[in-house]
């Protein structure tokens, strides 16, 4: 074959092969958006990346990420949403309620993939768990039988108790549902369940004082980014007291409270990767289900229990999955 005909016919191989690399080095923006401080929200984006990293996204080569933390202020957290917007991120991922608010406040077109965004149904962040509706979808936390699991536990651990205290983020309106589904399983088993709102950040020290004042003999604290992130000072200050506390995160357990039950909020976020994969792909977030928990992890802080001077009854250590010794 002439030599210029071997040219024409390797430039016309080429250009194909060349189009499709040029498609395979696309590099993903992914924006995080995070409600709180930068180290609880830098073990969460680690996650995520984590989850990505097992699906073939590798940080600086195929995808990047645009992290904002907010650090619990409501106005920053419009601002960053806005400014992801702008940049025209391929997916926004979101943390907590008000972080998905935020996004779906700031835009309409780009997918958000949001973890533990409450009821997203109840907060109108999208149209019903199986079909979104709209530009957002992700995982939930949200499960009606935790209240009553949370309540069964403390009758199991403390047979003699009457009360106890729910410990909850003011602000947070699913904690105030949760509350009511708490109430209401108490009185059904005669266990009246004590409200104790702290009313943002310099509400905390009032909050935990009431708790000092009436000492009941449990305390479920709810799970959201405000005490998660004082979770250890809250475990403490309950414990000091001689009071057992009770919470759905396992890392709550990991921070000095006595028992836990509830989804497994790392897997969560890791998970979260596979709704990014599939988006990424060309799935619409409208075509992809919320998914909730199916699976429960209960936790016991057996060191804990020791220093409440506590026997945690055989049947929830052998219902345990783990025991923190």
């Amino acid at each position: 074959m002439h030599l210029g005909a071997l040219a024409l016919a390797f430039v016309l191989l080429a250009a194909p092969l060349a189009a499709e690399a040029q498609r395979a080095a696309k590099v993903y923006r992914i924006g995080f958006l995070f409600p709180g401080g930068p180290a609880l929200g830098a073990a969460r984006l680690a996650l995520v990346q984590q989850g990505l990293r097992d699906l073939g996204y590798v940080d600086g080569q195929n995808v990047v990420f645009e992290a904002r933390w907010a650090e619990g202020n409501p106005e920053r957290l419009a601002q960053y949403a806005a400014e992801l917007a702008r940049l025209k991120v391929d997916v926004i991922v979101t943390a907590a309620v008000p972080a998905a608010r935020a996004a779906k406040d700031a835009t309409s077109s780009i997918p958000i993939v949001m973890i533990d965004p409450g009821d997203p149904v109840a907060a109108g962040l999208v149209a019903s768990i199986a079909r979104p509706g709209s530009n957002a979808t992700g995982l939930t936390s949200i499960a009606p039988e935790l209240a009553g699991k949370h309540i069964e536990l403390v009758r199991e651990v403390l047979p003699h108790a009457s009360t106890a205290m729910f410990l909850f983020n003011a602000a947070n309106r699913d904690a105030g549902v949760a509350l009511s589904q708490t109430r209401a399983v108490g009185d059904a088993v005669g266990l009246r369940v004590e409200a104790v709102p702290i009313e943002g950040l310099q509400g905390i020290e009032t909050a935990l004082e009431e708790v000092r004042k009436r000492r009941p003999p449990a305390v479920i604290i709810y799970a959201d980014p405000l005490t998660f992130a004082h979770r250890e000072r809250l475990a403490g200050f309950a414990g000091g007291l001689g009071i057992a506390t009770f919470s759905a995160a396992g890392e709550f357990a990991h921070a000095g409270v006595l028992v836990t039950y509830g989804p497994n909020f790392p897997k969560m976020f890791r998970d979260a990767a596979i709704y990014i994969h599939k988006i990424l792909k060309g799935t619409r977030p409208t075509d992809l289900p919320v998914e909730r928990p199916t699976k429960f992890e209960l936790i016991v802080n057996g060191r804990t229990a020791k220093a409440l001077g506590l026997t945690i009854p055989a049947s929830v250590l052998l219902r345990a999955d783990r025991v923190i010794e």
